[in-house]
């Protein structure tokens, strides 16, 4: 059992929300180009220096739920049931994600972002991040020496579904769509192993 955050996580914790929502906030308002990181920090009542031991670049003030993402990724691997199979476990979380982020209220967050060219290329990169934090996560879990091709394939293709289905016009369809064609590439990668 973890302890509860402490009186100094709960603050900083704080500290990071109000920071992002006044971020997004003002990126909505006037254009993320039009807002410098000293808007966002004199809006937001602290330092420059604060919003930046809490956010390493501006466009992390758009993607501040980045590392929860990754979190949920990679526990949609190791903290599934020890006979569940893999696929369904990240089809499930990606599910789940997309729900969330195809949500009326995010579109002009994503507007915002495709708009953007350094938005766009962030979002790849931190795609790119997942995936491999995925791959290891996979590797990991099936006990193999390192992270195969296979793995790293596997988990870029489920990184890639989050962001092609939350784009299409039928986000839920589209998972499902993708998903059957991520089983049938893991089925296939499988087999040599099997045999």
């Amino acid at each position: 059992m973890t302890a509860p955050p402490g009186r100094r996580e709960r603050k900083k914790a704080e500290t990071r929300r109000r920071i992002a929502d006044t971020a997004l906030r003002l990126f909505l308002e006037r254009g993320y180009d039009a807002v410098g990181i000293r808007d966002v920090a004199a809006e937001a009542d602290v330092a420059v220096t604060t919003v930046f031991s809490h956010f390493a670049s501006k466009e992390a003030l758009v993607f501040e739920q980045d590392e929860d993402f990754e979190h949920r990724l990679t526990q949609a691997v190791t903290g599934r049931a020890p006979h569940e199979p893999l696929i369904p476990a990240l089809r499930r979380e990606i599910q789940a994600l997309v729900r969330h982020c195809a949500a009326d209220s995010t579109a002009p967050i994503w507007r915002m972002v495709d708009a953007s060219p350094a938005l766009r290329q962030y979002e790849e990169s931190m795609r790119l991040r997942h995936a491999e934090s995925l791959a290891t996560a996979i590797a990991g879990a099936l006990d193999l020496p390192q992270t195969t091709t296979a793995c790293r394939t596997i988990a870029r293709f489920v990184a890639d579904a989050y962001s092609l289905a939350r784009e299409a016009a039928d986000p839920e369809a589209a998972v499902d769509e993708i998903f059957r064609m991520i089983e049938a590439a893991w089925e296939a990668a499988c087999l040599p192993r099997r045999g």
